[in-house]
């Protein structure tokens, strides 16, 4: 492997086990050691199977939105995509290496770059309108959640959240995002105003692809919607094998909240934001002390355990180069 390459890995590494440490270390309890040895081992597999069932429905969304942009992808390159996106993402600033891993897969089946392009930016769109649109139902259900927010509060962020991915529909339409976005860059640099405008076209060309195809978009919308419920899905898992009772809904629902505001995160993978995150939406459910473990082994399961699948297809792909692979794909961007 480059040096490069080692070096990142290894300070993605401290940094992981330095966040999971001090997760456990400032939320464990010694009665949490009770329910640790009674933990049903069984349910780890019940974990995997969920984990595996969602990046399964991942690569049938991916096969649905190539299918839309009239390109094929092959099983093998479809895991390779879906994969490669949690390596990158975790090793590249502010997540880029996700995107620009994923279109190097599908460029490698053939898919030309302006259509792979097209499919990833739709499919990140797919999955943040759906926990947007799941929102409001989180809200009105989960009482723990809605008792810090007067009923006024709730309502207008739920009329809010429910319109926000229609208003964006038809916002697309106009020429008003255009004329923002220039007024917004106006004293940006030429090539940063290059850059914000290409990024506009290809996100309005998503749309108009979305728009042009809305039973093939529905049925990937759906797929993307049951990926994103299995792998969260994972942590109910983890709780059944402590034995404890829990409403399911609730730990769904927590778990949407806790991913939309991942997808916005600065952080590598969202590491630390996630735990924290994870700790204070779960501590009134979990028994003292678990809640840092439970962060801890959901985070291993549903973001590290495939991070080391994509960074071996990754590698295997394209060598140990692969970082300076995804420079060139953001320059050529």
């Amino acid at each position: 492997m480059t040096k490069k390459l080692l070096v990142r890995l290894a300070a993605l590494f401290v940094f992981v086990l330095l966040i999971s440490a001090a997760v456990i270390y400032f939320t464990f309890d010694i009665r949490a050691l009770e329910y640790m040895t009674m933990f049903d081992l069984q349910c780890v597999l019940l974990a995997l199977g969920c984990l595996a069932l969602g990046l399964a429905f991942d690569g049938l969304r991916l096969m649905t939105l190539a299918d839309v942009t009239d390109e094929k992808l092959p099983v093998r390159q479809v895991v390779n995509v879906v994969l490669s996106n949690y390596f990158l993402a975790l090793v590249t600033p502010g997540a880029s290496g996700g995107a620009i891993a994923q279109i190097m897969f599908m460029k490698k089946a053939g898919v030309p770059v302006a259509k792979a392009t097209v499919v990833v930016l739709v499919r990140t769109i797919m999955s943040i309108f759906f926990l947007i649109l799941l929102v409001p139902v989180v809200l009105h259900s989960d009482s723990d959640i809605s008792r810090w927010m007067p009923p006024s509060v709730i309502t207008t962020v739920s009329v809010l959240f429910v319109s926000l991915p229609v208003i964006a529909f038809f916002l697309m339409r106009t020429k008003y995002p255009e004329q923002w976005l220039y007024l917004c860059t106006a004293k940006f640099s030429y090539d940063t105003r290059r850059n914000c405008f290409i990024w506009y076209k290809e996100f309005k060309h998503a749309f108009v692809v979305m728009g042009q195809h809305p039973f093939r978009i529905l049925k990937a919308f759906l797929e993307s919607g049951i990926s994103l419920l299995c792998i969260y899905a994972t942590v109910p898992a983890f709780f059944t094998g402590l034995n404890i009772d829990f409403d399911l809904f609730q730990v769904m629902g927590r778990m949407v909240l806790l991913n939309l505001v991942l997808y916005f995160s600065p952080t590598p993978g969202g590491s630390g934001i996630a735990e924290a995150g994870f700790v204070v939406l779960f501590s009134n459910i979990l028994p003292n002390g678990l809640d840092g473990i439970m962060a801890v082994l959901w985070r291993f399961t549903a973001e590290y355990l495939p991070f080391l699948m994509g960074a071996f297809v990754s590698v295997r792909a394209f060598g140990a180069n692969v970082l300076a692979m995804t420079n060139l794909g953001r320059n050529k961007e």
